[in-house]
């Protein structure tokens, strides 16, 4: 792991990253108000700690994000790995869409350089992959738009592993986007094998396992909004889960840190090709979040939270029945 700013960075494909992110999906309503005053003042804060790895796309706030993004990176571009993506479209009263033609990333590529008011994106998804689109085709497109000098690196997220080998054969990824948490690890495993095969980098979102393993979160009075959708943080799920994050819990407290420095610093124990991107709106918490980088783990302390949190322990999927159609494809 090499270091610049004085944060650790690790490599996704030909890209130098903060192994420490920031996802900007919280900047854009998800989970409760944001202030976009308080949101840019938040980037900027992350650029200037050393965090140049900004996760956006062009769904989160439907334009809004990407247009949040590019004002607070003004004077900033040179110190930033500018990443975002494409794909999901919005359905009015139902579940996003997807879209993988080749015109159609053409023209939504367009749009998200317009938003950021910039030139080049160096990081460029396909958010969720389409079923009724070759891997090859919409991958071909992307290909042509590094060739344009538009993007510089080609990225997936949710791929299953076979959508993954055929999207490298076409043009090299340099990484692929899954939630990974020590609460939803199985399926993120699975596409781990892969990407370390391929020379993949891969990035974790949701390593909090949405504020689950901060411990913040102790009572259902306390989910609402996005959360309430989620079947983890349900009546029938919630109790058992919760149990799993009190043990966990007593380990940090063993280990002299907080539960999110724990779980994050796990996370990134799980190997070099490893980064992750957690979200928030406060800048205290993403000071909190960095002090997980100087918390080591050995072999026996990972031994012991993983027989805390068994892989697939966790109770209910990580997304609404709906969602869970688009994941892993």
């Amino acid at each position: 792991m090499t270091s610049t700013q004085g944060i650790a960075h690790r490599r996704l494909g030909g890209l130098s990253v903060s192994a420490i992110g920031l996802g900007l999906m919280p900047l854009s309503g998800v989970y409760g108000a944001a202030d976009d005053a308080a949101s840019e003042d938040l980037i900027r804060h992350a650029i200037d700690r050393g965090v140049d790895h900004l996760d956006s796309a062009d769904m989160y706030g439907w334009g809004h994000n990407e247009e949040l993004l590019g004002r607070a990176i003004k004077g900033r571009r040179d110190r930033v790995v500018l990443v975002t993506k494409f794909g999901q479209t919005r359905r009015e009263g139902g579940p996003n869409g997807v879209d993988g033609r080749p015109g159609y990333v053409a023209q939504a590529c367009e749009a998200s350089l317009r938003r950021l008011g910039v030139d080049t994106i160096d990081l460029y998804y396909q958010h969720r992959v389409d079923p009724n689109v070759p891997i090859e085709d919409t991958v071909g497109a992307m290909a042509r738009l590094v060739e344009q000098g538009k993007v510089r690196h080609l990225g997936l997220s949710e791929a299953g592993a076979d959508t993954i080998r055929r999207a490298h054969a076409v043009h090299p990824i340099a990484a692929v986007q899954t939630e990974y948490s020590l609460l939803y690890r199985t399926e993120a495993e699975e596409t781990r094998r892969t990407t370390r095969a391929l020379g993949i980098g891969f990035v974790a979102y949701s390593p909090l396992g949405r504020g689950f393993l901060t411990g913040a979160i102790r009572d259902l009075s306390q989910i609402d909004g996005r959360r309430a959708a989620h079947p983890r943080f349900q009546a029938e799920n919630f109790d058992h889960n919760r149990g799993l994050v009190a043990r966990f819990e007593a380990l940090a407290a063993e280990k002299g840190c907080k539960p999110s420095h724990l779980a994050l610093a796990w996370v990134l124990a799980q190997g070099e090709d490893v980064t992750v991107i957690p979200g928030t709106r406060s800048i205290a918490r993403l000071d909190e979040n960095l002090g997980a980088l100087p918390v080591a783990l050995t072999p026996d302390d990972l031994a012991r939270l993983d027989a805390a949190i068994p892989a697939g322990a966790a109770a209910g999927t990580r997304y609404p029945a709906a969602g869970m159609k688009s994941v892993q494809i």
